[in-house]
């Protein structure tokens, strides 16, 4: 069994209601009244969709980053965490194209994507998914997933706007933001 790989499978039944589905970018995205968070489980039949991601090694983080997010970030599952979003991302061939220090640099340097970050946490806990890392290629690149207590909604809200006015997201060419409620 992996214990890295993960199912997000959308349907009329789940673990967590979806409050609202937006699609930001590119194509649209079926929409599903329920989402689960499967861990290396075969998908329900009654699936409208399933989404796969792999926990990963850190791409874009230095040590000292990764040791201050690991300090101030809190884990999922917390009780009072009752909210969450799902949100797949796609970049764009030109991202791909770069070399892996010219990502770093939009992600840190131009975007200061993980300082925005710093900025919520612990309020807001997540964890990043690699869908390129997986044998056959599916809709998105990366499935990002969020969970934070509702009191904290407008805190998420800031930091989404904040991310996707840098740089960075000029590279993102598909993205679906799917919140949901434990169910």
């Amino acid at each position: 069994m992996n214990d890295r790989l993960f199912y997000f499978v959308g349907g009329p039944g789940g673990q967590w209601s979806v409050r609202q589905q937006s699609t930001l970018s590119g194509e649209a995205f079926e929409p599903v009244t329920h989402v689960s968070v499967l861990s290396a489980q075969q998908a329900p039949e009654d699936a409208t969709w399933v989404l796969r991601g792999v926990t990963s090694n850190e791409r874009y983080v230095e040590r000292s980053e990764k040791e201050q997010l690991a300090a101030a970030q809190e884990g999922l599952g917390r009780p009072g965490a009752t909210f969450a979003a799902l949100i797949p991302i796609r970049k764009n061939a030109a991202w791909w194209a770069l070399m892996q220090d010219e990502r770093r640099s939009v992600f840190e340097a131009q975007s200061r994507h993980i300082a925005i970050g710093m900025k919520y946490l612990p309020a807001i806990a997540r964890k990043l998914h690699h869908c390129r890392d997986l044998p056959e290629s599916g809709p998105f690149d990366f499935l990002t997933w969020f969970e934070y207590a509702p009191e904290h909604e407008s805190h998420f809200n800031a930091m989404l706007a904040e991310l996707r006015v840098s740089p960075e997201w000029r590279y993102v060419d598909r993205e679906v933001d799917i919140r949901l409620q434990r169910a």
